[in-house]
């Protein structure tokens, strides 16, 4: 298979590239934690990715294919299960990123990185 027949994870590494350049050249927080859940979005594509078994079905062994002459081949369900945990964790991540930005909000009357950096210097 060609370069061309991996388009997922090439469309991975660019969601990736993506969100990391987001991180590092944003100065505005929000914008920082739209770059962690672009990041992390591709990390889970890139996991269910790697999952996914051409030609395989799901592991669920019926009487049919038990009795089968030929081998089944299944997929792996684990990175799929653990997707669904880091996607629960990623929104609580989310939420405790978003309450600290409140916060931060509160107290120094802006998100931008710099002037929060500004306002810590002079105190």
């Amino acid at each position: 298979m060609t370069w061309v027949g991996h388009y997922n994870y090439w469309g991975a590494i660019f969601l990736m590239m993506s969100g990391f350049y987001v991180v590092i050249s944003r100065g505005n927080l929000i914008k920082k934690l739209i770059g962690l859940n672009i990041f992390s979005t591709s990390v889970f594509l890139l996991y269910i990715s790697m999952g996914k078994i051409k030609g395989a079905t799901a592991p669920i062994l019926t009487e049919a294919a038990r009795l089968s002459p030929t081998p089944q081949l299944y997929s792996n369900p684990l990175p799929h299960v653990l997707i669904l945990t880091a996607i629960v964790v990623g929104v609580a991540t989310t939420a405790v990123g978003l309450a600290l930005t409140v916060r931060i909000n509160e107290r120094y009357g802006t998100i931008e990185e710099d002037e929060i950096r500004a306002k810590d210097d002079s105190l």
